[in-house]
C-alpha cells in the first residue's frame, strides 16, 4: 500500500513516533531485488503492544474483586492506566540505551481514523505486514509474554484469560490475516488445559504458547493432559523465550548486552533439555513443537553436548529410543534473531537443524533487532526451495493453513 507521504531515506532517526512504513521504506527494495511479491511469506513471531490498550483488556477480566483492583489502581496512581497488575522485569528498560534504540517503548505514530485501542493495534499490524509483503502474520503481546515471571500467579492466571478473550474478541475479527498463538497460563496446568478447551476452535487461533521463562519444568507430569490435548486438536506448542537481568544468571551481569546475549537462549535451552530427556516427544510424537525468538547458534551446542551425554548414561532418559540431536531435528524453529557474523558458522548451524525443513521465517517486528523477508531470501547457501519453505511453506504444514497463496494485497 504506497502512501504519498512515506519516503524512503538513505538515513534516518528512529523515534517511537515514527512511522512504520517509513522504518521499513527500504523492504520494498528487497523485495523487488529477490522477487518476493511471488513468495508466500508467513511470519510467525511479531508483537503489538498490548499495554497501549490495557484498560480494554482488564475490562475482560472475570473476577469482579481483580477488576475492582485494577480499576482502583488505574485511578489511584500516576500513570498507573497502562500498566496496573503487571509485573515489569528489572532492568528490561535499559535496552533502550538511553532512547537511542527504542525497543517497542511506545508506537507513538500517528493513526489517523483509528486512535485508541484494537482499531489502532489493527491498523499498525497491517503497516507492517504490507510494507513487508507479509500474507498471514503470527502476533504475540510484548510485555505479557513476561507474565511468566508474575510474582502472584493467579493474576498472571487471570490477566493471560483477559487478553486471551480480548485479542480473540477484538483483534481477529478485524483483520484475516493475522493468526496468533495463544499464551498459556503455564503456573496453572489446568488453567492451561482449559484455555485450549475454550479457544481451541477460535477462527485464527492456530496454537498456543508457553512464556514461562525458566522456572517451570515442562516435563511435569501435571502438564502431560496438555501436550496430549494439543496432540489430539493438531495444534502446535511453541516456547517463546524472553529475557530477565534478575535471575541466578543474568543477576552477575552488568550489561543488558549480556544479559540480552544469554537469557534468551538459556530460557529455551533449560526448556529444551527437559523436554527432550524426559521423552516428551516419545510421548507425544504427533505434537508438533516450535522454538521461537532465541536464535539458532546455541542448537548445535545442545545436541552434540546432550548426545554425549546421553551415550554415556542413556540410563537418566529411559524414554528415548534415539540421541536427543533426532528428536530436536523433527522440532521446528523461527528464524529471528538469526546469528549472521560468520557464514561458515551460519551455514552449519541451518544444516545441523535441517533448516529447509524445520525454520520458519519470523519478523520480530517491531523489536530493535527485527528481520526483513530479504534477510533469508539473501542467504547465500540456502536452495530456492528451501528458501521458500523457510519463507511460508513449512509455516503452511506446521499450522495446516491450507490453500493459500500471496495475498493480492500487494
Amino acid at each position: 500500500m504506497t502512501d504519498p507521504s512515506v519516503r524512503r531515506l538513505d538515513t534516518q532517526e528512529i523515534t517511537t513516533a515514527t512511522d512504520t512504513r517509513e522504518i521499513l521504506a527500504n523492504a520494498r527494495r528487497d523485495i523487488e531485488r529477490y522477487g518476493l511479491d511471488d513468495y508466500l511469506i508467513v511470519d510467525v513471531d511479531s508483537h503489538h503492544v498490548e499495554l497501549d490498550s490495557w484498560p480494554e483488556i482488564l475490562a475482560y477480566l472475570d473476577s469482579p474483586v481483580m477488576r475492582d483492583t485494577a480499576n482502583q489502581m488505574m485511578r489511584n496512581w500516576p500513570q498507573a492506566s497502562h500498566l496496573a497488575l503487571h509485573n515489569h522485569p528489572p532492568g528490561l528498560t535499559m535496552q533502550d540505551v538511553s532512547g537511542r534504540i527504542p525497543h517497542q517503548a511506545s508506537l507513538g505514530e500517528d493513526t489517523p481514523g483509528a486512535t485508541t485501542g484494537a482499531d489502532r493495534d489493527v491498523t499498525l499490524v497491517r503497516r507492517a505486514m504490507d510494507a513487508m509483503s507479509i500474507d498471514l502474520q503470527v502476533v504475540f503481546p510484548q510485555p505479557m509474554l513476561e507474565t511468566g515471571l508474575h510474582p502472584q500467579p493467579e493474576v498472571a492466571t487471570a490477566l493471560l484469560a483477559a487478553y486471551n478473550r480480548w485479542f480473540t474478541t477484538e483483534i481477529l475479527p478485524r483483520e484475516p490475516r493475522i493468526r496468533t498463538m495463544l499464551g498459556l497460563p503455564f503456573e496453572n496446568p489446568d488453567a492451561c488445559l482449559a484455555t485450549i478447551e475454550e479457544f481451541g476452535d477460535t477462527p485464527g487461533v492456530i496454537g498456543f504458547l508457553v512464556t514461562s521463562q525458566r522456572h517451570a519444568g515442562v516435563h511435569r507430569n501435571a502438564y502431560m493432559p496438555v501436550y496430549r490435548e494439543l496432540e489430539r486438536r493438531g495444534l502446535p506448542i511453541g516456547f517463546h523465550a524472553g529475557p530477565n537481568q534478575a535471575d541466578t544468571m543474568t543477576s552477575t551481569m552488568n550489561r543488558f548486552l549480556s544479559a540480552h546475549a544469554m537469557s534468551f537462549v538459556t530460557c529455551n535451552m533449560t526448556h529444551m533439555t527437559n523436554w527432550v530427556v524426559n521423552g516428551i516427544p516419545e510421548r507425544f510424537p504427533g505434537l508438533k513443537t516450535i522454538w521461537i525468538e532465541s536464535g539458532l547458534a546455541w542448537l548445535p551446542f545442545m545436541m552434540q553436548r546432550l548426545d554425549h551425554e546421553y551415550y554415556m548414561r542413556s540410563s537418566d532418559a529411559p524414554l528415548l529410543t534415539r540421541p536427543p540431536s533426532h528428536y530436536m531435528r523433527e522440532m521446528f524453529y523461527t528464524s529471528q534473531p538469526m546469528e549472521w557474523t560468520d557464514d561458515k558458522l551460519l551455514a552449519a548451524t541451518l544444516e545441523a537443524i535441517d533448516a529447509e525443513n524445520s525454520l520458519m521465517y519470523s519478523s520480530d517486528w517491531p523489536h530493535w533487532d527485527f528481520d526483513v523477508p530479504g534477510r533469508i531470501a539473501a542467504l547465500p547457501f540456502v536452495s530456492e526451495h528451501g528458501k521458500r519453505n523457510i519463507l511460508g511453506e513449512t509455516a503452511r504444514k506446521v499450522f495446516e493453513l491450507g490453500d493459500i497463496a500471496p495475498s493480492s494485497h500487494r
